[in-house]
């Protein structure tokens, strides 16, 4: 599962993957051109939208999700954050929100930014309180 946080400044992901009930450790947020991208959902196809920010995100390469399973990603610019669903192709939404968090642990990290923590403390209460998230975290900022 996942745990990814945006405090307005940075983005920060826990490094937990689990399948079949075993835990191993993945990096979830990458710097791109424009930003910094990081990924729930399904890896393979996380790793297709990955290549996809880094030729350019041109809309008619969209990677197609992988079987039944997508991912999301949360792009942070600048300008403010744009949400890829694996659903809904190369058109993102856009939050303007102050602070946002997706993922198994969102509710806990929401509550940790909400009471004044940065991104990466509110990943690492997550992962304190949530068994699925955990094995570190990644922080980067956009600036």
């Amino acid at each position: 599962m996942t745990v990814i946080a945006w405090d307005g400044l940075s983005l920060a992901a826990d490094k937990q993957c689990t399948s079949c009930g075993n835990p191993t450790t993945v990096t979830k947020i990458f710097r791109v051109p424009g930003g910094v991208v990081g990924f729930t959902g399904n890896e393979g196809h996380a790793m297709a939208l990955l290549a996809w920010f880094r030729a350019g995100r041109i809309d008619a390469d969209w990677p197609k999700k992988a079987g039944d399973d997508s991912a999301s990603a949360i792009f942070a610019t600048p300008e403010g954050l744009q949400l890829y669903s694996g659903e809904d192709g190369p058109n993102p939404a856009r939050r303007e929100d102050k602070f946002c968090a997706w993922g198994a642990g969102r509710d806990y990290a929401l509550a940790a930014m909400h009471l004044g923590h940065t991104a990466k403390e509110a990943v690492e209460v997550a992962c304190a309180l949530d068994i699925t998230c955990g094995m570190g975290v990644d922080v980067m900022d956009i600036a």
